[in-house]
């Protein structure tokens, strides 16, 4: 399995003002609590980049990463209406 990795500094912003981390979301990949996987879909300014829509706390978050061989480096945490919508038919 590949490493996952974030930036600490967003980490702490993250608990700060988002009152999530990036170890909660690491505990529901590990417990493939993954929705979808799906591709940035500005990929000409984020090449690469994939998002990971997880359900967290009956809430859809989109989490966008990078994946090289050896690790995956989650960038940021974000709730989405959006997903939620798509995923869950909530508001």
């Amino acid at each position: 399995m590949k490493s996952f990795n974030w930036n600490k500094e967003k980490n702490i912003e993250l608990k700060e003002k988002r009152n999530i981390s990036f170890e909660d979301v690491l505990f529901y990949i590990e417990r493939d609590q993954i929705i979808d996987i799906v591709e940035n879909p500005n990929q000409d300014k984020y090449p690469g980049q994939k998002h990971f829509i997880i359900d967290i706390n009956d809430y859809v978050f989109y989490v966008p990463f990078i994946e090289t061989d050896e690790e995956v480096f989650l960038k940021t945490i974000i709730p989405s209406r959006k997903y939620k919508k798509k995923y869950s038919g909530g508001e």
